[in-house]
């Protein structure tokens, strides 16, 4: 059958030899290879669930009052966005279902992305020639957060609206231009009934335009370039080992899909999430008990928790506490990350060809670096959680924050330097292997 398509197309396009050397591309066999198939499988279920709950959703700010099947919330006044969100919960066939896919594969997507990013560091696939794909896996980390962000704010639902608050005020912290983009971006001053209309096609069109055409220019990159592979037998680094698209890696990968999609449906189906109905509308002089935002901005929110308010004139302008934790650390890490491929090659000397990984303990200063931020950042989500600890646990909220600062200076160079001298140990044992 394989074989009549072939002809056919060759009859009526052409191009055969493009063909089939297309089918016979080889894909790696391990599964951290994997991960990055899970982000694009999310990116489509999320695109699909998407659209769906765009024909439900009303992208506007007016007040109306509630009179719904949810008895709690019987004449409540509220934005026609929340009103319309809580419809699509409980009024619309599988609109609750959908909702939670959607909000499960977004942080799924995220997180398959962040684990792929730290495959490719810690074993150098960022070297030449894929130096692009770094780039283009970072910018699309970073644009999966906004539009992650975007879609848990447009509900308009109390919770949403506190991170908002936060989020305006970050933007207002900026220099010079902090105020002007706040407003830009919000409508006005916060809360405005511009804010749910402007970021909805920024949400459902810009964003995810431009990260389906990143994913695409990235998958040509790696399909130009062909894969990396694990160090191994018969391989180096012109020869690649592992399985051809047709026939066996496209049903292994097709067969992946609907896995990653059943496992996004039985998390939809089963495990609650974001239930905007329990946090009511948005009221700016009301605050949720253990507001969280979703993990991937959590370290964001432990940043700001656990810096003290260093409030700085310079020159007559007022640099606030809070632009230094949620502005200039972020910035100096995305910055060390973006350039971290051109730092590591120029540090070691390296303007090799690379299609052979290294193993992560191969360089024991570059597991160093990146545990000992992998540490940092998971001591900032746990002290962006430090409200909901203090909660379960019956404990203050400034015991956690006087316990987390010192863990954020003292754990990440303590887990670096084990890393470093495990790395060496076992760099040594390597060698030492006949």
């Amino acid at each position: 059958m394989t074989k009549r398509i072939v002809a056919w197309m060759d009859r009526n396009l052409g191009g055969t030899r493009l063909l089939r050397d297309s089918m016979r591309h080889i894909f790696p066999d391990h599964w951290s290879f994997f991960l990055g198939e899970i982000a694009l499988y999310c990116f489509i279920v999320l695109v699909v669930t998407g659209t769906y709950m765009a024909l439900f959703f009303h992208p506007s700010s007016a007040q109306v009052v509630y009179h719904g099947s949810y008895v709690p919330l019987r004449g409540v006044v509220m934005s026609d966005a929340y009103k319309s969100v809580v419809d699509l919960s409980f009024n619309v066939r599988a609109g609750l279902l959908v909702r939670q896919v959607h909000h499960w594969a977004a942080l799924v997507f995220i997180g398959a992305l962040v684990l792929h990013l730290g495959r490719m560091f810690f074993t150098g696939a960022y070297r030449k020639p894929r130096r692009l794909n770094w780039l283009t896996g970072l910018t699309l980390l970073l644009l999966a957060m906004a539009n992650g962000f975007t879609g848990y704010s447009v509900p308009d639902d109390l919770l949403s609206g506190t991170g908002l608050r936060i989020a305006y005020s970050i933007t207002e912290s900026i220099p010079l231009i902090g105020p002007q983009m706040a407003s830009w971006g919000f409508g006005g001053n916060f809360p405005s009934a511009a804010f749910v209309p402007r970021m909805l096609p920024i949400h459902i069109f810009l964003v995810p335009a431009l990260i389906a055409g990143l994913l695409g220019l990235h998958l040509a990159l790696l399909w130009r370039q062909r894969h990396t592979q694990f160090p191994g037998k018969g391989r180096d680094e012109q020869r690649i080992v592992g399985t051809r698209l047709i026939p066996a890696y496209a049903l292994r990968t097709t067969g992946y899909f609907f896995l990653v999609a059943g496992v996004l449906a039985v998390l939809g189906g089963f495990f609650q999430i974001n239930p905007i109905w329990i946090y009511g509308p948005y009221q700016a002089a009301h605050a949720t008990v253990a507001a969280q935002p979703d993990w991937y901005t959590g370290w964001l929110e432990g940043a700001l928790r656990l810096t003290s308010n260093w409030d700085i004139h310079i020159g007559g302008f007022l640099l606030p506490g809070i632009f230094w934790p949620a502005v200039v650390m972020p910035g100096i890490l995305f910055t060390f990350l973006f350039a971290w491929p051109w730092l590591d090659g120029f540090v070691i000397g390296d303007r090799g060809f690379h299609n052979v990984l290294s193993r992560p303990t191969a360089r024991p200063i570059r597991m160093a670096l990146g545990v000992g931020i992998t540490t940092a950042l998971i001591v900032l989500l746990f002290a962006g959680g430090d409200d909901v600890f203090a909660s379960l646990f019956q404990g203050s909220e400034q015991l956690y924050v006087v316990i987390l600062r010192p863990l954020l200076l003292a754990l990440p160079p303590i887990a670096a330097v084990l890393a470093y001298m495990i790395s060496r140990r076992s760099a040594v044992y390597a060698s030492s292997r006949p």
